[in-house]
This record gives structure tokens, sequence and C-alpha cells, in this order.
């Protein structure tokens, strides 16, 4: 399969060359973001798309100076709702039948459900639901950019406080959760780039109930 080839292809680039991404594929990745499955459907993250050097560069400062950040054409920033609110779901239910012409009685019961359950747990436990929907999504962006051969980096080190201070997340009602930048890798200087890729085996990683 051509999908399991550009799998085969990738890696986790440790050094990228600065070229530019041209902006169909990107638009690509970020298509498939978007497409990604989320619990309830209610998408509760954003992304932010970094391109300033500069904003790369304190990025960069934050994220143990790792060279992608400020060498990638692209760097996306998955940040999660910090916590869910009436306000949020009411807004994606809404648009569910906005786009759909209809209301539906199980639809606005499972709302309800919602509503009663989500905006009264602790805000702690929201953001983590939250941020694994930001996952699901992030892990799509992953493999739509070996699809476009486009080579990403998934980081999650960096110091998430102050990410959210640079890129203003907090007063947004979102924290930073993860990273992945996007660019072309650098043969000669990314010390991964010829090595064999090591996976368990499928019996180690695989077990089948029949």
């Amino acid at each position: 399969m051509e999908l399991i080839e550009k799998l085969n292809w990738r890696y986790a680039t440790k050094a990228m060359n600065r070229q530019t991404v041209p902006q169909e594929k990107i638009d690509n990745i970020l298509e498939a973001i978007s497409l990604a499955p989320t619990s309830s459907g209610l998408q509760p993250f954003e992304v932010y798309v970094v391109t300033n050097q500069e904003v790369k560069e304190q990025i960069k400062a934050i994220a143990s100076n790792q060279s992608v950040v400020s060498d990638c054409s692209h760097l996306l920033v998955f940040a999660a709702w910090d916590t869910y609110t009436t306000e949020r779901i009411n807004k994606m239910f809404d648009l569910v039948n906005e786009v759909r012409g209809f209301t539906n009685e199980g639809w606005e019961n499972y709302r309800q459900m919602l509503l009663n359950a989500y905006p009264s747990r602790d805000p702690e436990v929201n953001f983590n639901h939250a941020a694994k929907q930001a996952y699901i999504a992030f892990s799509q962006a992953i493999v739509a950019a070996a699809f476009e051969q486009v080579d990403a980096t998934p980081m999650e080190g960096f110091k998430a406080s102050a990410l959210d201070e640079i890129l203003g997340l907090r007063e947004k009602g979102l924290r930073s959760c993860v990273m992945l930048p996007l660019g072309y890798r650098d043969h000669e200087n990314d010390w991964l780039v010829k090595l064999s890729k090591v996976r368990k085996s499928k019996a180690d990683l695989i077990t089948e109930i029949k």
C-alpha cells in the first residue's frame, strides 16, 4: 500500500533545512486535522500555525533549543480547551444542527447529558480529556504529512506554560499540549536520517482475541 510505504519513509526528523513547504501540502495536512474524529464531535482544541521566524526562535528557547523548531517551515501547536463550558458545548451542537438542517430529540438529549456532566467536572480532568482529542488530530496530521512526503517531528519537550504565554493561549481558554514542526529533512546534519526504523514485532504488539 502507498500509505504504508509513506509511513515507513517517515521518521521523527531531528534536523530540517528551512525549505518552505508548499501551501497546498500544508492545507491538506490542516484539512486532515479538521477531519479527525473527536469525542462527541466537539473538536475541543485549536491549532496554531507558526511561520514567524522570531516567534519560532522564542519557542525554540523554551523547547530545549531543538533546531527543528526554528528550522522547520511551519510549526503546528496543538492547544486544547482548558475546560468544557456550557457555551463551548452548545456552540458545537448548534453547529451540527445548522449544518444538517434539522434537530433530533436523541441528539438534544445527548447535548443535555453532556451539559449536565462536563462543565461541572474538575477543569484539569476536562483539559486532559480535551488534550486526548487533540492528540487524535495530531496523530492524523503526522500521517497526512507522511502522505504528502513532508517531514514532521512530534514534540512534547517544551515548557507548556511558557509556550502558552508566548502565544497568549491562557486568556483564550487554551493550553498547549503538543507541537509538530513540518519541513524537510537536512540529510547532512540529521543523525537519525540513515538509521533503520525500529518497531516491536507484530507478535509483541498485537493480541488477537477470536
